[in-house]
């Protein structure tokens, strides 16, 4: 079953609410002595989280068919970078990170019980129910297989944000009198936290084949006073693009970027990398993006609006401190 992004979050009693974890979706299944988790894409996962096939196993069930999210937790929330280090061709790599990051397993649906009968058909105030009965009697004290709470009531939900702030990726809401969709998208619905950040403009990058600005290298200054790149918007409207282009040209200076650069060795380089034009420090843009970690804007960001008032100085990158997560707030 899949989310379909909404702006609002939906209100009524036919509605569940859960938490948006930021991690790998996962179906873990057990049957006949096998444990096998499998990605959204139909991929195996199996062989990269032993310490999720592992925990599984100790599980008294027999046969089961989950429906969850992969997550690493790491700090003051969880950490999507450490989940990508667990995608890795050398299996003793895998066993070493399984030991320094290990995951867990955080599980909101129920697909298959005990005796091998398909939930599918089954809608969700009744599976939700049989997940918690589950939870009761398997998971118990370990660690490793955890269960995502649920609410009813949008307060509730709401209060989740609050006490946890960025670890939680938004939010789900999933209709009660639905079964379980497979491949559809007509079931559940996804909210994502938006929040916003005033970026110093270090770069740009013209379009492919054009001379025209495509997009804007994002900067923040760290507490050494080095501006470092943490990303980048494209959204940019076309009919402003030739004055903007103008406005960027009479900036072009050297470094650019004093600490971090585009192109430096990074998981996000790519061929075009280099070819960007470094900017003095003047301009300032509020942008508005979904998710921060390793240093960077997981996706591109979407332009708010330009911000003449603030100075360069004050984009730091404290205004993107996470709050201290509580996982155990929200996992039972």
């Amino acid at each position: 079953m899949e989310a379909r992004s909404v702006d609002e979050i939906p209100v009524g009693p036919e509605w569940q609410y859960e938490p948006k974890w930021d991690g790998f979706r996962c179906l873990a299944r057990r049957c006949e002595g096998t444990i096998e988790l499998t990605s959204k894409s139909g991929q195996s996962l199996t062989p990269y989280f032993p310490e999720i096939v592992e925990g599984l196993r100790n599980l008294k069930s027999k046969r089961f068919l989950l429906d969850g999210e992969l997550v690493v937790p790491k700090g003051n929330g969880l950490s999507f970078d450490a989940l990508l280090q667990r995608i890795h061709p050398a299996a003793s790599r895998v066993q070493q990170l399984s030991r320094e990051t290990p995951a867990i397993f955080i599980v909101f649906d129920y697909l298959m019980d005990e005796k091998g009968r398909s939930l599918t058909n089954t809608n969700l105030e009744a599976r939700r129910p049989a997940l918690e009965a589950f939870a009761k009697r398997y998971l118990g004290t370990q660690e490793t297989v955890r269960l995502s709470p649920a609410a009813t009531e949008l307060k509730t939900a709401m209060s989740w944000l609050k006490h946890v702030g960025d670890t939680l990726d938004g939010l789900i809401a999933k209709r009660r009198d639905r079964a379980y969709d497979a491949g559809a998208r007509t079931a559940m619905v996804k909210i994502k936290s938006h929040r916003t950040a005033d970026c110093v403009v270090g770069g740009f990058r013209y379009n492919e084949g054009k001379s025209l600005v495509g997009s804007l290298l994002l900067g923040l200054y760290d507490k050494r006073g080095l501006l470092h790149h943490v990303g980048f918007t494209s959204g940019l409207k076309a009919h402003e693009k030739p004055d903007l282009t103008r406005r960027l040209e009479k900036l072009v200076s050297e470094p650019g970027f004093t600490g971090e650069k585009p192109g430096g060795p990074s998981r996000w380089s790519t061929a075009r990398s280099a070819a960007w034009k470094p900017l003095q420090p003047k301009l300032v843009v509020e942008v508005s993006y979904d998710h921060f970690s390793g240093g960077r804007f997981r996706h591109g960001t979407s332009i708010v609006r330009w911000r003449p008032d603030k100075a360069p100085s004050q984009c730091t990158m404290e205004q993107l401190k996470q709050k201290r997560a509580n996982l155990q707030r929200l996992l039972s």
